[in-house]
């Protein structure tokens, strides 16, 4: 089959199955007008790809996961170690974000989200990325023409 169709099974676009053949992930024929045939066993692949894609990991990892599954010498403990370590780095990554969502969780219960122009949300991001002295940060952030009327409150 044609890298169109192939695209079509698989779901992948034919630049990223040509990218997957040119990082030597999949090795596909050439019929004599040039054009890339891919087989079954080439699916097979591009499909084993999407799964570890869907996974999470990277395409180094892919590389590495691909050739072990080609290896059919291969010891289960070097693909075991693998996911584990991927299975680590997922979970300091949920971490992560959790924390992130919590931090905007918090801003976003500050912030009326009316009409007016106070925000948490925006001073809190403020605060997150720059270093003023509380004493100017209400007025560092705001525009020269809120500035003064700020003042006069």
């Amino acid at each position: 089959m044609l890298i169109s169709e192939a695209a079509r099974v698989t779901g992948l676009t034919p630049k990223m199955i040509r990218h997957y053949e040119d990082l030597g992930l999949l090795n596909s024929d050439r019929a004599p007008n040039g054009y890339r045939v891919y087989q079954d066993q080439d699916l097979d692949t591009l499909h084993f790809i999407v799964r570890a894609k869907d996974l999470g990991f990277n395409l180094a990892d892919i590389q590495q996961l691909t050739s072990l599954w080609r290896d059919q010498q291969r010891p289960s403990s070097e693909v075991k170690q693998l996911a584990q370590a991927h299975i680590k780095n997922l979970k300091s990554r949920a971490a992560l974000l959790l924390d992130m969502a919590a931090k905007l969780r918090v801003l976003a219960e500050q912030c009326q989200g009316d009409q007016h122009p106070d925000c948490p949300i925006l001073d809190g991001l403020e605060g997150a990325c720059c270093h003023t002295d509380a004493s100017t940060k209400a007025q560092s952030h705001k525009p020269a023409h809120q500035k003064s009327n700020t003042a006069k409150l």
